[in-house]
């Protein structure tokens, strides 16, 4: 359920209700909008509870929430979502861009991206330090020693990090560097790691399964929500179909149709949604047109020396051309960029 506040209803009213919704052992998220102050009520509904809670002091109304996914939903939330991170402005009218290779692999490989992508309009760095590969013979990321150099390449750019964890077990070693844990595709229902994630004071990016439909994406959003972290962003992949063209298939009718039924920023990742360097630019292009709040992608200063996707990464010079053609197009919708 979802007890909508009266306008200008006070913050112990507010404090009031919270406490009355968890002592009939539901779970309180409280969302402030523009306009009024949302209480979501999660658990096991009954009638007498909506009763209960609509006598409260300052409450207009008690509603059901029709949705599977309760916290993640406009009707708990109106109002678009923006996720800040440092420079990093994701959502509400704000295209943010994270760029960089696919794994840390030298101090000269990830400063010399750094500054480029920086220069090229970028607001945050991505690079693996954990790499899950398919082989378990393949090169495997640099673990902690990566993490030390995105937090070297964050000293000297101010760029926000944007790196993968991949167990519950390396969520604080991963946050103690990175400004944005991101969730891979192979992770998207590692249910453990998603609760982990929403137990930490750092953003999330969520990758869709690559076989995962919309609703469970929204569902184990919904995960990290219920322990507390509202900073979720949600990031279209690519999925696999018959197709055999591409990579995966990137479907951008995800980025206006989530945005009918979730009040959080959608990220677009073409790199891996295609799988060749030589689609990235268009698909950016187009992510930006239908509306996405963010992009994500796949940057090598030589990338036929890369350790990893060298084949769907961009060259310092390609990625500014990128950034260049979506910047037209962000002005033209008026998208801050």
């Amino acid at each position: 359920m979802i007890v909508v506040m009266q306008r200008g209803a006070g913050q112990a009213e507010i404090e009031h209700m919270v406490k009355r919704v968890e002592n009939l052992g539901l779970k309180a998220h409280v969302i402030v909008g523009e306009e009024r102050t949302v209480i979501a009520a999660i658990g096991d509904k009954r009638e007498e509870m909506k009763e209960s809670l609509e006598s409260g002091p300052g409450v207009a109304a008690v509603m059901p929430i029709l949705a599977p996914y309760k916290v993640a939903s406009r009707e708990v939330k109106p109002e678009s979502t923006q996720v800040v991170v440092r420079d990093l402005k994701v959502g509400a009218g704000s295209l943010g861009v994270i760029a960089g290779p696919c794994s840390v692999e030298s101090e000269e490989q990830l400063i010399t991206t750094a500054r480029a992508v920086k220069a090229a309009g970028a607001t945050a760095l991505r690079g693996g330090a954990f790499k899950p590969r398919t082989s378990p013979y393949a090169f495997q990321g640099m673990k902690e020693e990566g993490l030390k150099l995105l937090a070297n390449a964050r000293e000297e750019t101010g760029l926000a990090i944007v790196t993968e964890v991949m167990s519950p077990e390396d969520v604080e070693l991963v946050a103690k560097y990175a400004d944005v844990l991101q969730i891979g595709a192979r992770n998207m229902q590692n249910y453990r790691l998603l609760e982990a994630c929403g137990r930490v004071d750092r953003a999330v990016l969520l990758k869709r399964g690559p076989a995962a439909t919309i609703d469970e994406l929204l569902l184990a959003a919904e995960y990290i929500l219920n322990e507390g972290n509202q900073n979720v962003m949600l990031c279209e992949r690519g999925i696999r179909t018959f197709e055999a063209h591409t990579r995966f298939t990137l479907p951008l009718a995800t980025v206006p149709y989530l945005h009918q039924k979730t009040h959080l920023p959608v990220v677009i990742d073409p790199s891996h949604g295609t799988g060749h360097a030589y689609l990235v630019e268009d698909m950016c292009a187009a992510s930006v047109a239908v509306g996405a709040d963010g992009l994500i992608i796949e940057v090598h200063p030589k990338p036929e020396e890369a350790m990893s996707d060298g084949y769907q990464s961009l060259t310092l010079p390609q990625f500014a051309q990128t950034m260049a053609k979506c910047r037209k197009v962000a002005d033209a919708l008026d998208i801050q960029m």
